[in-house]
């Protein structure tokens, strides 16, 4: 049971299962940025910064996401199981210098993952479970108190290098290189006692570390001629292998209830033994779990209908499948994820402009790859917001998006689950951000 607790915080904001495509507030208020010549194009298109501001820029972006994560349990009872996701202020700094036909641009933020997921009152994989084994032995829920938590934390911070040149007048190119650094924990216990005859029925408990890097080369093409522009972008794999630092892990049947079943049920009791062995061993300490950053591919078209009217539509693909994750549950997806975004924006006047935009994210779930500790919901996302000029140097940039999430409906089996049953994961997410660009 303990060791699917792995992956347990997942995004918390946009993107793919494991990357963050959301950095810079123009996202937030047009999503579709792939096309961009901004300082934002020092992550969404590299080699278009061969057209940016000639100079330095810089630029600070901060962003609140707001998320929830509930699991509704209908069989074999009904109960619903409330997580609430929590992410402090999300920075992230943007910089370039551009000469003639070479840029330097570099990006510094959490690239994937980020953030706190809480269940306060557990989750039904472990509690189900749990339940089950002892009503095989006769003992009911109302003989005992389950106390129940989980929780963890996954930020991939990361901070990469690009190097771009215009090629000749109409095609540029960039090279690129980030380093990934992860940073995670998980939380949980499931305590069962109180029971009149045994006390303490069954601990288990987890309190794990985990830490580790990991390194991927980037590269670009922008072709850019009249109104047009034509970008491609591709992130390689990031391979992350973190080791664990266990502080706590626990897992076994209590005292009176061990020496019971030792007299008479030495069987049942092996079985269980062997049981917590083999779901406890990958969170011993040392033990090693991937968390790969899948290799992402980015293909846009930009449009200038006019000096103060602009379009982008925008593919993702983000290869899943290839991206080793805890236990190869890469393996249990149908397809990597599927991303589509369209924005607009168009200037009111000299100071003013405000874009739209609306993205799909088409994940390849399956009910063998989602998990009370960690599930994916297709969606679609809305953003809008403005851009002001406060000075000829300074531009504010206000945005919000949220993202409607398709519920998901598990059918559960004894085989796979511990029990059957059917549970229907939702989701929800709000984000609002602010961010300064400065030219000189």
């Amino acid at each position: 049971m303990v060791a699917m607790v792995a992956m347990m915080a997942a995004t918390a904001i946009a993107g793919g299962l494991m990357t963050n495509t959301n950095y810079h507030i123009a996202f937030d208020r047009m999503m579709a940025r792939g096309a961009s010549f901004d300082i934002d194009a020092a992550y969404s298109n590299p080699a278009g910064l061969a057209w940016g501001h000639e100079g330095f820029q810089l630029s600070l972006n901060f962003q609140k996401p707001w998320q929830y994560r509930n699991i509704e349990m209908t069989q074999p009872q009904n109960h619903l199981y409330e997580g609430k996701a929590s992410v402090p202020i999300v920075p992230a700094l943007f910089a370039s210098y551009k000469k003639d036909r070479w840029a330097i641009s570099t990006m510094i933020g959490i690239v994937g993952s980020g953030g706190f997921v809480e269940y306060e009152e557990g989750v039904p994989m472990f509690n189900t479970v749990l339940a089950g084994m002892f009503s095989q032995k006769g003992i009911t829920p109302d003989q005992y108190t389950l106390d129940s938590q989980m929780k963890g934390k996954q930020y991939i911070y990361g901070g990469q290098l690009n190097f771009t040149y215009r090629i000749i007048d109409c095609l540029s190119a960039a090279v690129g290189f980030r380093a990934n650094y992860y940073d995670g924990y998980y939380r949980g216990h499931v305590i069962a006692n109180n029971h009149p005859m045994f006390g303490d029925l069954a601990t288990l408990e987890l309190d794990v570390d985990q830490r580790g890097w990991g390194f991927a080369p980037l590269i670009s093409v922008d072709y850019h001629k009249g109104p047009l522009t034509l970008t491609a972008r591709y992130e390689f794999r990031t391979k992350i292998n973190v080791p664990n630092t266990t502080n706590t892990l626990v897992a076994g049947l209590g005292q009176k209830l061990t020496a019971y079943l030792q007299q008479y049920d030495p069987a049942s009791l092996a079985v269980i033994a062997q049981s917590l062995a083999t779901k406890t061993v990958a969170y011993q300490d040392g033990e090693y779990t991937r968390y790969d950053m899948p290799a992402l591919l980015s293909v846009a078209a930009g449009y200038e209908f006019s000096p103060k009217l602009r379009a982008t539509v925008e593919y993702h693909f983000f290869d899943d499948k290839n991206a080793k994750m805890a236990n190869n549950r890469q393996e249990k997806l149908t397809h990597g994820t599927n991303e589509f975004l369209a924005g607009i924006e168009g200037d009111l006047n000299d100071r003013w402009t405000l874009s739209w935009g609306i993205q799909r994210t088409d994940y390849g779930i399956s009910d063998d790859y989602e998990q009370n500790t960690s599930f994916a919901c297709d969606s679609w996302s809305i953003g809008l917001g403005a851009a002001v000029k406060l000075t000829e140097k300074l531009r504010l940039n206000v945005g919000y998006f949220t993202s409607i999430y398709e519920d998901y409906t598990k059918q559960c089996n004894a085989a796979r689950d511990g029990y059957n049953g059917e549970e229907i994961y939702s989701r929800t997410n709000h984000v609002i951000g602010v961010g300064i660009d400065w030219k000189f």
